[in-house]
Parts: structure tokens; C-alpha cells; sequence
């Protein structure tokens, strides 16, 4: 099924109105879908390089917005919808320990989470539920999501498609380093 749907959003980037395609996988990808919108971003962007930084704008402002939904689900209805999409992802186990330290660490688990691999639609869900700051969660999300966009949108706009496989095997890495040195540097100012 991953497969099916992973074929299906690579072949909406070359339909006519991709941007909206790319909009609502990037929406309901924050709550509830598998596939990251970078997959149907990617080929957009080879396509059309001119359109690089209002395709990531698209994929951002769609991506936060719908983190938003998923913020609701934790907040509004995590034991009907939030726990088994949860559980279908296999973060279930681990909520309980998770939630105690969550909002003492939400800045960073939503910046993590929105430029990392790892699933943002389990942190949108988590700052619902745990009853993180909307405005923390907000401005996380915003700064999260377009570092990963517009760094995916410059890396192609800027090199075009010898850049494709840095960025789908090694971007994710890259980002997970950043946010260790990033968090490594104020662990460092609050040690001085």
C-alpha cells in the first residue's frame, strides 16, 4: 500500500494543478499521512525550477496548517483518531514516558521533528495532547518546516538534478546533525 501511494505522488507532481496536489499531501502528511511531500517537491522543482521557492512556500504553509489538524486530533480526539494512527505508526509504546518530558522539551521536538525523517504527524499529535503552547508550537512549526522546504527547494534550484540523491539519502542526516549541534551550542551557552 506505502508503495501504491508513494507511485501515486510522484505521478501527481507532473499533473496540472500539482501545487494543490502538493499543498493537500503536504496538509494531511502532517497529521495522518506516510508519504513526505518532498516526494512530490523534488520532481516539481526539477521540473520548474523558477517556481522553487513558492512550491516550498506552498509546502510549507500547507504542512504547518495541517500540523495544526493534527495539533486538534491530540488535543480534541487523541483516544478516537490521535492514539491508533499513534499505534499504526508503532509510537504508541513509549507515550506515557514521552509525555512527561514533552513539553519541557517542545521547542525542540517540534523543530526536530519538522526538519528531521522523523514523522512530524507524531509531534503535531503529541503537542495536542500534551497541551504544548499553540503559540510555541506555531512558530516551531514554522521555522522547522521552511528550513526543511527552502533548503530542499535552494539545493535544487541552485545544482538541479545531480543534487536529487544527496538530498533523498543524506538530507535527513544533515538535518539531524544541524539540530544536535544547534542544541549542543545552547547546552553549551547555559554551561558558560
Amino acid at each position: 500500500m506505502i508503495r501504491r501511494l508513494y507511485d501515486w505522488t510522484l505521478k501527481m507532481a507532473e499533473h496540472p494543478h500539482a501545487l494543490w496536489v502538493l499543498a493537500c499531501v503536504a496538509f494531511i502528511e502532517s497529521s495522518v499521512f506516510p508519504i513526505p511531500p518532498d516526494v512530490l517537491m523534488i520532481p516539481m522543482i526539477l521540473a520548474r525550477p523558477n517556481r522553487a521557492w513558492l512550491i516550498a512556500a506552498v509546502a510549507m504553509t500547507a504542512s504547518v496548517i495541517g500540523g495544526l489538524l493534527g495539533y486538534a486530533i491530540g488535543a480534541l480526539a487523541y483516544e478516537q483518531i490521535g492514539q491508533p494512527i499513534l499505534e499504526s505508526l508503532g509510537k504508541a509504546d513509549a507515550m506515557s514516558e514521552f509525555n512527561t518530558r514533552f513539553n519541557d522539551l517542545g521547542f525542540w521536538a517540534v523543530l526536530t521533528a519538522g526538519i528531521t525523517p522523523f514523522p512530524y504527524k507524531v509531534i503535531t499529535i503529541m503537542s495536542g495532547w500534551t497541551g504544548m503552547a499553540l503559540s510555541t508550537f506555531i512558530i516551531t512549526s514554522i521555522i522547522a518546516r521552511g528550513l526543511r522546504f527552502f533548503l530542499v527547494a535552494a539545493l535544487l534550484w541552485k545544482f538541479g538534478a545531480p543534487i536529487r540523491d544527496f538530498i533523498e539519502r543524506r538530507l535527513g542526516l544533515m538535518f539531524i546533525l544541524f539540530v544536535v549541534v544547534l542544541a549542543g551550542g545552547f547546552y553549551a551557552m547555559k554551561l558558560l
